[in-house]
């Protein structure tokens, strides 16, 4: 059996769990799936039986080259790292792709990132149930005012709704990993407010929370700087209060801002 190699992060799901995780995802025979990381295929086999068709992409050469020797006909295996791959020519179903992985914790947030730009507001991809280090799925459905929230679950709340579906200890791993991790899934959906320019927005957004100790009026002022705009006049425009703190606004207050910008 092919251990488990440290530099990419790998921790495999024990068998007990993948059933869990498999009736969490509620699948359909329609269904097609994209994998994030297969690993030793201990997801991907049963899944295979259940939907259409599967494309996992798997980074390690050797288990990529072992998995395309076990797994059905309707199971493509790439080799590569999922940052590098290009969604639009990997993805050519006639309906939505779901997506399902088992993320390395080093690149979790730039995985998650590439899924929201290539999501296309749910037309190209329909959902992500993606096991994630307990601290991230926690970002995820932060809400304002509490201290997770931060830049991560404002610009996911933008395009995806986000629900937690299970804790897993770090017994559900071998090797185990030294934190535990959870089960999200994120079901995407055009954007529920009017951002304006997105590129703005972003730059906003995580502005404003590298300095979330401050108001609102000096944690603005440095990208407002940038933007050559008045940090004050762009909240009397959104209509926020400058002694709160970045951590208070919503989505709704954040898109105003950005609108006020324009």
């Amino acid at each position: 059996m092919t251990r488990a190699r440290k530099r990419y992060g790998q921790h495999f799901l024990e068998p007990v769990w993948v059933d869990k995780v498999i009736d969490a995802l509620g699948t359909s025979a329609t269904d097609v799936f994209l994998e994030i990381g297969p690993g030793r295929g201990a997801l991907t086999r049963p899944l295979a039986t259940r939907v259409e068709r599967l494309v996992a992409v798997e980074i390690d050469r050797d288990l990529a080259a072992t998995l395309r020797g076990v797994v059905p006909p309707n199971v493509t295996i790439i080799q590569g790292d999922f940052l590098d791959v290009d969604l639009a020519n990997l993805l050519d179903s006639e309906s939505a792709v779901r997506v399902v992985g088992n993320l390395p914790y080093n690149v979790s947030s730039p995985i998650l990132f590439k899924l929201l730009d290539a999501s296309g507001h749910g037309a190209t991809l329909r959902d992500a149930t993606l096991m994630l280090q307990k601290e991230v799925a926690d970002r995820l459905v932060a809400r304002p005012g509490t201290g997770d929230y931060g830049a991560l679950a404002i610009q996911v709340a933008l395009v995806a709704d986000v629900e937690r579906l299970l804790a897993l200890p770090p017994g559900a791993f071998r090797p185990p990993p030294k934190v535990r991790s959870a089960v999200v899934r994120l079901t995407f959906r055009p954007p529920s407010v009017e951002v304006g320019d997105p590129a703005i927005f972003e730059r906003l957004v995580r502005g404003l929370f590298l300095h979330r100790r401050k108001t609102v009026l000096n944690a603005l002022r440095p990208v407002a700087d940038s933007l050559d705009r008045s940090s004050p006049t762009l909240l009397e425009r959104a209509g926020i209060e400058p002694s709160r703190r970045p951590e208070t606004l919503t989505l709704h207050d954040l898109a105003r801002l950005a609108r006020a910008v324009l």
